[in-house]
């Protein structure tokens, strides 16, 4: 009975491994889409914190942040 138990752990864990191998793409792209625009805005709102210009340079690098962003995801679907 244990090694039946070891083979359905082995069986699951290599399952789990060649899932989140498939999946690898999917979440690089998706963290660099959340991450660009995260840091673009982030930029965006110190600039208008330090240059007064509220919300201007926010709305600027979130858009820049969308535009990279989808730019890597495109970029990566291609390939």
């Amino acid at each position: 009975m244990p090694d039946e138990r070891e083979s359905i752990q082995q069986d699951s864990i290599e399952a789990m491994q060649r899932n989140l191998d498939r999946g690898g793409p999917a979440i690089v792209a998706s963290y660099g889409l959340i991450g660009a625009i995260m840091f673009l805005g982030a930029l965006g709102f110190a600039a208008d914190w330090y240059l007064g210009t509220a919300p201007w340079c926010l709305v600027a690098g979130l858009v820049a942040g969308l535009c990279i962003g989808f730019y890597q995801l495109a970029r990566l679907l291609k390939r």
